[in-house]
């Protein structure tokens, strides 16, 4: 797996109703057909959020919804892009001199993030233009990493244009480090799994280096997605940001704690690799280490013996600098509790005891009250929804994605799912005020799908 490329299929467009109107789009925009289309997944993270920045394991699946891109390389620089939604304006650029607004995440940013990161890895100056035309179905900003998808669907059709190979393990690492050009200081998952996914399995997927397990989902369950319809673009708050310098902030406060080289540190799985110690020791050591209060600027900097010019220049994020408190030891708390639930997950997956569906709900039950309390990245709607989905018979159910809004997912034993889907949709969508725009929300059923491909016409 880890040096096989993306896959190519040779499709009838006329036997695909998407591809086909995407082509016609396209030749009423362009006056000419694609060459090529590249489709890459959403997902949903099924456990493990906010802890693949951390350094430790994910447990994600791909779903059915996902950006579609036609392509025509055209022979001037030039990079045109448009697309199907009528409120994403259409972008053009030199395709040798891209330049990226980290403060506009603007939808056509995420498409240059791509782009660059293929450019850059192949170090080449001179890129050949091309005439795209977006089309995505999976809901922006909704933690159903809608961004992530254009990014590694922009790096495969630049990997394509230029006709170039690359193994899947690579492009998911271009993309995961390009699409920092936005400003986000992300992992990998999204980009991984955009790329490493296969139909009918969800994966672990770890990292350093970079490798992707299936892990069985149980087949007397189905996983259900539901929409808050609070939209958060973790690109356009400092929200995501701040946490992940939090967890950067305790890994080094925990490793001067245990004498270690903690300037060379920046993540909390480097602290437990480098002390050799379980995940349950590290939750022991961050009580001994990390008060519960919430450390200021000034408080971090005599941990550390560090100047604060040091502090904001050497270890923050530029939208980070003028944070006035942060809190570490319950970041920290959070990241270990939610790697070793993860771990849990897929153990439970394996050895598949009877009680499986009730055991794994327990986990995303335990992960959503670590993201509420804990990590502060929930919203009262969020709360209210898996409230709602619990109620009517979900075992387990959790915010998905980074939070403040987006989806929440939920773990459903199959026979209740019709049952489900209409209180559900009653209890949290027909609301009397009538306060839910409709083109938001969304609630489905999704199995684990495939990853990103590129479909030429037969």
């Amino acid at each position: 797996m880890a040096t096989e490329s993306p896959a190519t299929r040779r499709v009838q467009v006329a036997e695909h109703p998407r591809l086909l109107k995407l082509k016609e789009m396209f030749n009423s925009k362009f006056g000419s057909i694609p060459k090529f289309y590249v489709r890459a997944p959403g997902r949903v993270n099924i456990i493990g959020e906010h802890i693949d920045y951390c350094g430790y394991s994910v447990l994600p699946m791909a779903v059915e919804q996902d950006v579609l891109i036609a392509v025509e390389p055209v022979k001037t620089y030039t990079l045109q892009l448009a697309n199907t939604n009528p409120l994403y304006p259409d972008f053009s650029t030199s395709a040798n001199n891209i330049q990226i607004d980290k403060t506009k995440p603007l939808w056509h940013n995420y498409f240059l993030c791509g782009v660059k990161g293929i450019q850059e890895h192949f170090g080449l100056s001179n890129l050949t233009g091309m005439n795209c035309l977006v089309d995505g179905n999976i809901p922006p900003s909704s933690g159903l990493s809608s961004s992530s998808a254009l990014v590694c669907c922009a790096g495969l059709v630049t990997l394509t244009v230029l006709g170039r190979n690359l193994s899947k393990v690579e492009l998911a690492e271009i993309c995961a480090k390009s699409e920092r050009y936005i400003g986000t200081e992300g992992g990998g998952m999204d980009q991984s799994i955009s790329f490493l996914a296969e139909e009918g399995t969800a994966k672990l997927i770890e990292f350093s280096p970079l490798r992707a397990t299936d892990v069985k989902l149980p087949s007397g369950a189905v996983f259900v997605i539901a929409n808050s319809c609070v939209e958060m673009n973790k690109a356009a708050t400092s929200h995501f940001n701040i946490r992940v310098m939090e967890c950067r902030l305790a890994a080094k406060l925990l490793a001067k704690y245990k004498s270690l080289q903690w300037d060379k540190v920046l993540r909390l799985e480097e602290v437990q690799a480098k002390l050799g110690i379980s995940l349950e020791e590290m939750l022991l050591v961050t009580e001994d280490a990390l008060h519960p209060e919430p450390y200021n600027p000034e408080e971090i900097c005599r941990c550390l013996g560090i100047s604060l010019e040091e502090l904001r220049t050497q270890i923050l994020s530029p939208n980070t600098q003028e944070v006035l408190i942060f809190k570490l030891y319950q970041r920290a708390k959070h990241v270990y509790s939610e790697a070793a639930r993860v771990l849990q997950f897929k153990k439970i997956c394996e050895e598949a005891p009877e009680d499986m569906v009730q055991l794994l709900g327990e986990l995303m039950n335990q992960s959503h009250m670590s993201c509420r309390d804990m990590y502060e990245c929930s919203c009262p709607e969020l709360d209210q929804l898996v409230d709602i989905c619990r109620k009517f018979g979900a075992q387990g159910s959790r915010l998905t994605g980074a939070g403040w809004g987006g989806c929440t997912v939920s773990i459903v034993p199959a026979d209740k799912l019709p049952s489900f889907l209409a209180n559900v949709h009653k209890a949290y969508y027909q609301r009397s005020d009538g306060s839910l725009a409709p083109e938001k929300q969304s609630l489905f059923a999704t199995k684990p799908g495939g990853g990103a491909l590129v479909f030429l016409e037969a």
